[in-house]
């Protein structure tokens, strides 16, 4: 059974189409990034998802729910974490996530959601005196307090640290480890190809590629390229398969640790395929 189910998503505004008849299918317990440049229809397409806005035309369930008519019991079982920071500024971090939780029928503990997005230390300080970065971390923590089945994370990580990124991270292993089925949008490729199982890129509102991060676009058969230093210099060849390639420059007396081996890296078939889009 799948907890996302998305077929032939659309979506204008005025005349310009911001999603153009999309399709995904997301099983349980999987964690799937949508990547795409501002204005793709990302942040678009999973507002639909959340119930938080209205389709034109399409079919889209999640844990069997049209979001679009979801009450209360559906909304306790999903988790959106959003990009703007919330408002409880007078509140403390402790309060603000044990008000939340009280809308749910089996919440995480207020201060076991704390420590995994680490703000411990700040449990008893006021929201208003948060960093930004500290403030996504509350976010999060506000979007798993209910123990969500499906988490939408929209640029999460947006404001954090290089450690504190890392720390996320492993949160969202835990979480897929836990069942927990996970969307999330980001703009840092290393992090859709670090926490995704699967991934698809949205350009001008149209899906234009999706599959694993190493299968995308093609990218697992693209040919690679080979580089030595020869008689001549710095030489290359691009090859589908690098084997005999080298084992013909190993005949031929080349210093092998001269030799590099590199295929299209994620950015590379990201940065196409959007391209392509243009």
């Amino acid at each position: 059974m799948t907890a996302i189910e998305v077929t032939s998503l659309r979506k204008t505004y005025g005349s310009r189409p911001a999603v153009a008849g999309i399709d995904l299918s997301v099983p349980h317990g999987e964690v799937f990034a949508l990547l795409g440049p501002n204005g793709a229809g990302k942040t678009t397409t999973v507002e639909i998802l959340e119930g938080h806005r209205r389709r034109d035309s399409g079919e889209v369930r999640v844990l069997g729910q049209d979001p679009a008519t979801g009450g209360r019991a559906w909304r306790a079982r999903i988790g959106i974490v959003l990009q703007s920071a919330t408002d409880a500024a007078d509140l403390t971090v402790a309060e603000t996530v044990r008000h939340l939780a009280g809308f749910y029928p089996r919440p995480r503990s207020a201060a076991e959601v704390i420590e995994l997005v680490g703000l411990s230390a700040q449990a008893k300080a006021k929201v208003r005196a948060l960093s930004g970065g500290q403030r996504r971390r509350l976010d999060v923590a506000l979007g798993i307090v209910g123990r969500p089945e499906v988490v939408f994370l929209d640029e999460p990580t947006t404001g954090f640290d290089p450690q504190a990124r890392r720390q996320f991270w492993q949160l969202v292993r835990a979480l897929a480890a836990e069942g927990t089925t996970i969307l999330l949008t980001t703009h840092y490729l290393d992090e859709a190809e670090a926490l995704a199982d699967r991934l698809a890129v949205i350009a001008a509102g149209a899906l234009v590629a999706e599959g694993t991060p190493a299968t995308l676009g093609g990218r697992a058969g693209a040919g690679a390229t080979v580089e030595w230093t020869g008689p001549n210099g710095r030489e290359s060849e691009q090859t589908t398969d690098p084997a005999p390639l080298i084992a013909r420059l190993t005949a031929a007396g080349v210093d092998l640790t001269s030799l590099t081996v590199t295929r299209p890296s994620l950015e590379d078939t990201y940065l196409t395929l959007i391209g392509e889009q243009r």
